[in-house]
């Protein structure tokens, strides 16, 4: 297994004057400026008495300068913590905390909302947006980082050049990254990950979905989550690939045209993303041109001619659209399956680095979530009808919770399996289909395993139906449904959306897993930043 920062150190070194690291409309820099900044920050944390394994949190929002001191922690021996910048104040000095971090990025607005009295280990905060010092505890660290520059003048006269670039590769086992998953229980744990789960999953990207010098990609996921950091910053970087950020969550004109004028050859996103642009322009283009159906062919040319325009819209390049953190509407993926846009839906968690299931669009088979990464196997007597407990098991795997015992004890069987805590099948030919969460199943009074994900895959294809959750009330099965009501609908209409939705849903139901009720929701359902529902809030 090739180290991923020997890979950085190549590209680096081959690639001096390349574009590495821009923000959308605003500031770039070169892997030049990026070698120099590593080079800097090792002769900071020299002068600081920061040593190698110390950890570092990071939280704003996307950036080119949020990526620079990534690489900074991470090429120099420390513990990069990615933190959400959308994470209450509370929540970020109490993981800060947790994960003992000495030094503190973030922005004046975060700053401002914390109290540096919780953070007992801190010894300074940077501000991301332009590196002045925020605050200091120790007056060692604000002296050396004042004199970085001056440091680096003294140790390099003539300037970074690329024989000098040269990072320490000999640390898979080594811990790089501690990253808090809020997931769907409310209960954020920190994930440790190492070098080597890094470069694993950089190798298996590399082999199903390669990149090369010179390419483009547009970064619009969190950088504070594994899907985001491995898939769309991480992998393509060290090969050389100009990764540009958006920031705050764009508007959907601000991501087209965006894309537009970066023309990513691969766009990596949340199923959310694209059922807008499902719904938004492919559904109204299509149903306008319903009536040529019925032309020999022309279905065909028609589905043809609409994947040629979604490709144009987002650049032209794209090879692959990656999708992750919650399934497919199963309307949309027909429809993408029919038009052959090339897409797949992949599988994974903060655990696995983020990848257990991936398969290339040409061998994706329609509501799977792709082939094991690495091993997968059912917990059940028959995992291709019978649904069990996926485990894992990998290089790319978590080596466990930090400073968290109890989840540690609970996380791996006895022989070493991850447990994932989904439930699903997979056939003979070896594709992943989910199930559900265990913990969310219903168990009917008839003994009947019930799988939410399941139901509201079919309620998200009746009228009205935004989005559902399915919970279990008292022994009788409720759909919370967040729907999409036409402004000219009168008052008699509206009372009846519910029991709409619930018959023609249950029409496409087995008897014991029928919808007793259906209750709308005023406002969509809170989601972590991965676009997964929050569960737990609705039970």
């Amino acid at each position: 297994m090739k180290n991923y920062l020997k890979k950085l150190e190549e590209t680096i070194r081959g690639h001096w004057n390349q574009k590495a690291l821009c923000d959308y409309k605003g500031e770039s820099f070169t892997y030049a400026d990026l070698a120099t900044n590593i080079e800097q920050f090792r002769l900071f944390l020299n002068e600081a008495g920061i040593s190698k394994r110390s950890k570092i949190a990071i939280c704003a929002r996307n950036s080119a300068r949020w990526a620079i001191a990534f690489w900074d922690i991470n090429v120099n021996g420390c513990v990069a913590v990615p933190l959400l910048a959308d994470f209450h104040p509370n929540s970020v000095a109490a993981l800060t905390r947790h994960s003992d971090s000495v030094i503190l990025f973030t922005d004046e607005d975060i700053w401002n909302k914390l109290i540096p009295g919780q953070m007992p280990a801190l010894k300074a905060a940077i501000n991301v947006k332009d590196w002045r010092m925020l605050w200091y505890r120790d007056e060692k660290v604000f002296k050396a980082w004042e004199n970085r520059e001056r440091s680096f003048a003294n140790h390099h006269p003539k300037g970074m050049k690329p024989d000098l670039v040269s990072f320490h590769t000999n640390n898979l086992d080594k811990m790089a990254i501690i990253n808090y998953t809020s997931g769907t229980t409310g209960n954020p744990k920190g994930v440790m990950l190492t070098y080597g789960a890094l470069s694993d999953t950089d190798e298996f990207a590399n082999s199903h979905f390669p990149n090369h010098p010179g390419q483009t990609i547009v970064s619009m996921l969190p950088m504070a989550h594994m899907y985001g950091l491995a898939i769309e910053f991480i992998h393509p970087n060290v090969d050389g690939v100009t990764v540009y950020f958006l920031g705050k969550t764009p508007s959907p004109t601000t991501l087209l045209q965006a894309m537009k004028e970066v023309k990513p050859y691969m766009v990596v996103t949340v199923p959310l993303v694209m059922e807008k642009v499902y719904a938004n322009s492919i559904k109204p283009a299509l149903d306008k041109m319903q009536k040529f159906y019925s032309i020999p062919y022309a279905e065909r040319l028609i589905y043809k001619i609409v994947r040629k325009k979604i490709i144009s819209a987002f650049g032209g390049r794209v090879r692959c659209f990656i999708m992750g953190g919650a399934p497919l509407k199963p309307e949309v993926e027909q429809c993408f399956s029919r038009m052959r846009l090339p897409f797949t839906v992949g599988y994974g968690m903060t655990e696995a680095c983020p990848l257990l299931g991936w398969e290339w669009w040409t061998d994706f088979v329609p509501s799977s979530c792709g082939k094991p990464v690495h091993e997968i196997r059912i917990d059940s007597k028959d995992p291709q009808n019978e649904a069990g407990e996926i485990q894992a098991r990998g290089a790319n795997m978590t080596i466990g919770y930090y400073k968290n015992p109890e989840a540690n004890a609970v996380a791996f069987t006895d022989d070493g399996w991850f447990r994932t805590g989904d439930l699903g099948t997979m056939d003979d030919k070896g594709n992943i289909f989910i199930r559900g969460r265990i913990k969310s199943m219903i168990l009917n009074s008839s003994g009947q395993n019930i799988y939410p994900e399941e139901l509201e895959a079919v309620l998200s294809g009746c009228p009205y139906v935004v989005e559902s959750i399915v919970v279990d009330r008292n022994g009788k099965i409720v759909a919370l449904v967040y729907p999409e009501i036409p402004e000219d609908i009168d008052q008699e209409s509206k009372e009846s959306i519910p029991e709409i939705i619930r018959t023609t849903a249950n029409k496409s139901l087995p008897a014991y897993s029928k919808i007793n009720k259906v209750e709308l929701v005023d406002s969509p359902f809170e989601k972590t930043p991965k676009m997964s529902i929050k569960r737990f809030l609705y039970q």
